[in-house]
C-alpha cells in the first residue's frame, strides 16, 4: 500500500514539472536586422572593407602596369637580360606581396566584424536570457536557421518582447 501511494506521489510530481514547461521562439536574424546598432556596425564594416579593397586595387594596378612594361621591354629586346631578370624578380615579389595583402585583408575584415558584432550579440543573448527568465520560458528556439521549427504548439513568438527589451522601435 505504501509503495502504491509513493508511486502515485512520484507520478504526480513528475507530471507537475512536465506540464510547467513554456516554449518561445524568435527569428534571431530578423531581430538583428531590426537593430540600429547592427546597421551602424555593417556600415562601419563596409567602409573598412572599401578602404582595404581600394588599397588592394592600387597594388594590383601597379603590378599590372609593371608587368606590361616588362613585356614591352622583353619584346623590344633593347633591355639587357640582367635588367629583365631583376624586373621579373621585382614583379614576383610584388605579386607575393599582393597575395599576402589579400589574405591579411580577409583576416582584418573578419577581426573587425568580430570586434563590431560581438558586443551587440552579447547584448542580444543577455536580453534573450533575461526575457526568458522574466516570462518563464523553459526553451527559446531560433527560427531563422533553416526554419528549424516546422511545428510548435504552445510556443510564443518573443520578437515583440525582445524589441521592447532592446529598445527597438
Amino acid at each position: 500500500m505504501k509503495k502504491i501511494t509513493l508511486a502515485f506521489v512520484a507520478l504526480f510530481a513528475i507530471l507537475g514539472t512536465v506540464s510547467a514547461q513554456k516554449y518561445g521562439h524568435l527569428n534571431y536574424g530578423n531581430l538583428l536586422n531590426a537593430m540600429p546598432a547592427v546597421k551602424d556596425a555593417d556600415k562601419q564594416l563596409e567602409d573598412f572593407q572599401k578602404a582595404l579593397v581600394s588599397k588592394g586595387e592600387e597594388m594590383s594596378k601597379k603590378l599590372n602596369e609593371g608587368y606590361l612594361a616588362y613585356l614591352k621591354a622583353q619584346q623590344s629586346q633593347t633591355v639587357a637580360p640582367v635588367k629583365l631578370q631583376e624586373t621579373q624578380a621585382q614583379l614576383e615579389a610584388e605579386q607575393t606581396a599582393l597575395k599576402s595583402y589579400e589574405e591579411s585583408a580577409r583576416e582584418q575584415i573578419g577581426a573587425k566584424r568580430e570586434q563590431l558584432l560581438k558586443p551587440i550579440l552579447d547584448k542580444v543573448n543577455a536580453a534573450i536570457q533575461a526575457v526568458a527568465k522574466e516570462k518563464g520560458y523553459t526553451f527559446v528556439f531560433d527560427t531563422s536557421s533553416f526554419n528549424a521549427i516546422l511545428f510548435a504548439q504552445d510556443s510564443e513568438d518573443i520578437f515583440p518582447l525582445m524589441k521592447t527589451k532592446l529598445g527597438i522601435q
